[in-house]
């Protein structure tokens, strides 16, 4: 072989890693878009009011989206609390945040039952509840999860996702707040969310 075609099997080569790479980022982040975008979706419901409810609700404005129940001992009344103090710390800013709390126990929480748990928080908080196939594809929609757990003497509490769901006014899915995640890091995250500007 001559140092001529040395040179171009090497240009060669060169052009089909650029190329190969090239492709693997426009997979990657076609991936990423459709794995977002899979996130959400049309819905029923009611809300705490018993007036009907659907994807609606959230059109053209930022929004959070936390599923819980109402007998839930300690996760869900302190999201909404968190919630509750979030909006206060945001005032003005946000105005158009819509924060949706989505029953995963429909069999006891009716629009009344929600209507009483939630006036303990924010009143901006929207309940929301429905049939369980209602909830459950909505559940499905948004990719949680629920289940079921017997307790002695005849009971149940519900397991379910925990994590609240951030997504901006154009409805594209921008993370979640962990359960875990300190009051600034879920303050910074909805500030961006808002389009707010840190304070100085």
């Amino acid at each position: 072989m001559t140092r001529l075609q040395i040179i171009r099997l090497l240009l060669w080569s060169a052009v089909a890693v650029l190329t190969a790479a090239t492709i693997g980022i426009f997979v990657f982040r076609e991936t990423q878009q459709q794995a977002q975008a899979a996130i959400g979706g049309p819905f029923s419901l009611v809300d705490s009011n018993g007036s009907p409810v659907t994807e609606d609700l959230f059109a053209g404005k930022p929004h959070l989206v936390f599923f819980g129940f109402t007998h839930c001992p300690d996760v869900c009344p302190t999201t909404l609390s968190d919630f509750t103090l979030l909006l206060e710390d945001l005032g003005e800013d946000a105005k158009d945040l819509v924060i949706a709390f989505v029953t995963v126990d429909p069999e006891r929480d009716t629009p009344a039952v929600m209507k009483s748990y939630l006036s303990s928080f924010s009143d901006r908080i929207i309940g929301l509840t429905g049939s369980d196939a209602q909830v459950a594809g909505m559940i499905a929609a948004y990719r949680a999860y629920r289940s079921k757990i017997p307790q002695e003497g005849g009971g149940y509490t519900m397991d379910h996702t925990a994590s609240v769901y951030l997504f901006d006014a154009s409805g594209e899915f921008r993370g979640t707040i962990d359960l875990h995640e300190d009051e600034a890091t879920r303050l910074a995250k909805v500030r961006r969310l808002v389009g707010a500007a840190e304070p100085g």
